[in-house]
Formats: structure tokens, C-alpha cells, sequence
């Protein structure tokens, strides 16, 4: 899968892609010491993603190990987007959650403006489950914006990585 851990070395590559123009309008953008609070906690795991040997791009996952079985997949951004690596980067990180983690439901929230990002996930097989209405509030842009709530259950992941889930 090409993860590795993340460690405080890497929090000005993950700074730094969420400062990027394309990403600053749906990333936030979190200090070391709010990144270090996702690598302190128990339930949350930040990956970096070098598919290649070299950075790519990165991930953090949090309530892993939820009673319930959900995992959240609350933020991801990769080096070069709308290079046509958003697939395989999301069918790796659902393998992570389904495979490495256990989970039963995948989820992760997603500005209803970032429309790119809406096509990378309902392409991977996430639906669409509730729209908040006016409800974060975007510094760049001076508003608030709609959030969109995306979940993909465990069976609809085998059935879409059926090689995946053999034992």
C-alpha cells in the first residue's frame, strides 16, 4: 500500500499541501501542535502515502477502533491533484480501513464545492448521505458553505474489491 506513519518531520509537507490555492478553500490547515494531537491519539493514525519511494501525498484517519466499527477518514490531499491518482490513492486508503483496521463503515466529510473531490469518492463507491446546510464557515472565501457527508459500508467495498477481501 505504500503508507508509512507519519512523523512531526512531515508536517511541512502536509502544511504545505494544505496551504496550496487548489487545496486552501477545503483543507484545513492545522499548526504542528494540532497535527501533533493526531499523532498523540490512541484512535487517529496519520499516513504519508509514497507509492514510489517519494512522498505523495497524505491522509489521517481518526476514530479507529470505534465501538461501532466506523472509521473516519477526515482529511487527504495528494502532491499533484487531478493527475489521475485520487483512485488509486482512496482504493488504498479504503484498504487500510477495511483490511489493516477492521472497520465496518468508512466515512469522511467534503465541502459541497469541491467537486472534484465529490467524483473521486462516488467513484470509489462512496454515497452520499446527508448534506449540512451552511455549515462551515471558510476564511478564504468570508462564508459559509454546504458540507457533505460521504459513507462507504464494508460490504459494498468487497463487493467492489472482491480480491481483496479472500481470506
Amino acid at each position: 500500500m505504500s503508507f508509512r506513519q507519519a512523523t512531526s518531520a512531515d508536517f511541512s509537507f502536509i502544511r504545505a499541501l494544505a496551504q496550496r490555492p487548489d487545496y486552501a478553500l477545503y483543507i484545513t490547515d492545522e499548526d504542528a501542535a494540532g497535527l501533533q494531537v493526531y499523532l498523540d491519539a490512541p484512535d487517529c493514525e496519520i499516513l504519508i502515502w509514497e507509492p514510489a519511494g517519494t512522498r505523495a501525498g497524505f491522509a489521517i484517519f481518526c476514530e479507529i477502533g470505534h465501538a461501532s466499527g466506523r472509521v473516519e477518514l477526515m482529511r487527504l490531499a495528494l502532491d499533484e491533484a487531478g493527475q489521475g491518482r485520487g483512485q488509486v490513492f482512496l482504493r488504498a486508503l479504503l484498504e487500510r480501513a477495511f483490511v489493516t483496521h477492521g472497520a465496518r463503515r468508512v466515512w469522511l466529510d467534503c465541502s459541497a464545492e469541491n467537486l472534484r473531490a465529490q467524483t473521486v469518492y462516488r467513484r470509489a463507491g462512496f454515497v452520499q448521505e446527508a448534506c449540512l446546510r451552511s455549515h462551515d464557515f471558510v476564511p478564504v472565501l468570508g462564508r459559509t458553505v454546504d458540507t457533505l457527508l460521504f459513507g462507504i459500508l464494508r460490504p459494498e467495498w468487497e463487493a467492489l474489491e472482491p480480491s481483496l477481501t479472500r481470506a
